[in-house]
């Protein structure tokens, strides 16, 4: 699925481990993805997060899907962050799932997460 996600690669998210019900990606916030407050805009970080969910949540070979998500945004991003967005499945239950991602950014303290989103999944027929 990431290998045909053309609006990932546009924005240079990089995955960096997949397996069952996890996932791991990576964004550098650009020039272009700052707002007029001089800090990330909060829909790339969205992106780099529902990224990650959905790697995780495809992660198993059905087609999957976000029926929802939200997110909450506990630190700014900044120009030239390298973000980190860690995905984990909670539970899977028939043909739904729910996932947390957690977004952070490494400083010289260690890790400071920028963001948290949970995701809910439901696993569709492909047409």
């Amino acid at each position: 699925m990431f290998a045909d996600d053309q609006a990932s690669k546009a924005l240079g998210i990089e995955l960096i481990e997949a397996a069952e019900g996890h996932a791991v990606a990576t964004m550098r916030i650009t020039e272009t993805m700052v707002n007029g407050h001089d800090i990330a805009h909060g829909g790339y970080v969205f992106l780099l997060a529902d990224t990650t969910f959905a790697c995780a949540c495809n992660s198993r070979g059905p087609v999957t899907v976000a029926s929802g998500a939200e997110i909450t945004f506990v630190a700014a991003g900044k120009l030239g962050d390298h973000l980190i967005a860690t995905a984990t499945e909670r539970t899977r239950y028939g043909r739904n799932g729910i996932y947390d991602v957690t977004v952070h950014r490494e400083t010289p303290d260690g890790p400071e997460v920028v963001a948290e989103f949970r995701g809910r999944s439901r696993t569709i027929q492909k047409a």
